[in-house]
């Protein structure tokens, strides 16, 4: 097969992946709001409380740490592991560096490919109104800081309202607790920050 036909499937690939994924991460939102609440694997830490930007009580596993990670995708491309709880950055072919990571509870998970199309330092939260509909006690608004529930850095996930941001609870890394986001510990989310450019690929897996 020639070349120029090889990159016509590939950007239709590219394309129609980023379809589907737009369309899936839809669904956590409408699910919730026929289904008004899931358990989380842990409680979620209020907002405003500050338990710390990192947590040395994390497994190992959970910790932040370069590893052997076999990927044909770029260098740079993120990869989410919803089951594993990791978020690995790719280095190479066979290294990637690995992050713990909280992630949906059940009914708010889900899984497609965007891009980073926006980052924040300590930013503003401003919970969506499906989330407000769900937690109505929550505040409509809450400027960026330390118990923020966003932490310290957001990276924000195509034209969806999910992040990969920090938190306020970094003892919640590893459970199933948000509503489709993924949280770091602080430490991490702004060591993240700091290697990926907007316009990243972030390739999230369910399985």
């Amino acid at each position: 097969m020639s070349r120029s036909k090889l990159r016509v499937r590939a950007s239709t690939a590219w394309i129609g992946a980023a379809i589907v994924c737009l369309a899936s991460t839809q669904a956590p939102a409408q699910q919730g709001s026929l289904l008004p609440f899931f358990k989380p694997t842990m409680e979620d830490v209020a907002p405003g409380v500050d338990h710390g930007n990192s947590d040395k009580r994390l497994p190992e596993d959970l910790q932040r740490q370069a590893v052997f990670y076999r990927s044909q995708h770029p260098t740079g491309t993120i990869v989410i592991e919803t089951s594993e709880r990791h978020l690995y950055l790719i280095e190479s072919e066979t290294r990637a560096l690995r992050y713990g990571i909280g992630v949906g509870r059940d009914g708010f998970t889900w899984a497609g490919l965007l891009q980073i199309t926006r980052k924040t330092e300590w930013p503003d939260w401003h919970p969506p109104p499906e989330m407000i509909a769900r937690q109505p006690y929550l505040p409509r608004f809450m400027a960026g800081g330390p118990g923020n529930p966003l932490g310290a850095r957001a990276m924000h996930l195509g034209s969806t309202v999910y992040r990969i941001h920090g938190t306020n609870a970094p003892e919640t890394i590893g459970h199933a607790v948000s509503s489709g986001c993924f949280r770091l510990v602080n430490d991490d989310v702004a060591d993240l920050y700091g290697r990926v450019p907007v316009g990243t690929r972030v390739i999230v897996r369910q399985n």
